[in-house]
């Protein structure tokens, strides 16, 4: 019976070191997201852009130079999209189409990147400001890495596309004009 009450004890104190242990998935998530730091993105955890999702999600950003704001769209996994939204490239749908036609010199980078990026990738958002990608982080460092320069290139293809013109201000900076 001693013995019993020893070792009800001994897990008693082992127990919540256990619980301290990072998971699989944690011990591929770091070295994932210290590797997009390292790369300049921008690793968020917020509510997607998707219908039906309240929790939080990881968002990789590229930001767009601040002189040079992107233009707005949002695109959707087909496995997340309605039927009636516009369809992008296969498996992928407008939910928000820019207001000018991407230049060949954004779109087929952006087709490309669409036509290799995992299953789990289910947003690709663009604002004034940013390029995101919504997805539930399947894959390692190395395999994410080798979208950083498809990334880059389409950043830098639609930089300064933005929808909305911008007018110089007295103090050189752009003002919206409405």
């Amino acid at each position: 019976m001693v013995w019993l009450v020893i070792l009800a004890a001994l897990l008693l104190v082992i127990s919540p070191v256990m619980w301290l242990k990072p998971s699989p998935r944690q011990r591929r998530i770091v070295p994932l997201r210290n590797a997009a730091a390292k790369a300049g993105v921008k690793v968020v955890l917020e509510k997607p852009p998707l219908h039906g999702i309240e929790t939080a999600m990881p968002g990789y950003r590229w930001s767009y130079p601040a002189v040079s704001p992107g233009p707005r769209f949002l695109l959707v996994r087909d496995s997340e999209a309605s039927d009636v939204l516009k369809p992008c490239v296969a498996g992928w749908r407008w939910r928000i189409e820019p207001l000018r036609p991407l230049p060949p010199a954004a779109r087929e980078p952006l087709e490309a990147l669409l036509t290799r990026l995992p299953q789990d990738a289910l947003v690709i958002e663009s604002s004034e400001f940013a390029i995101t990608l919504w997805w539930w982080e399947s894959q390692t460092a190395e395999r994410f890495l080798t979208y950083l320069d498809d990334f880059h290139l389409l950043r830098n293809a639609m930089a300064g596309r933005a929808d909305q013109r911008r007018a110089k201000s007295d103090f050189g900076e752009g003002a919206p004009r409405g």
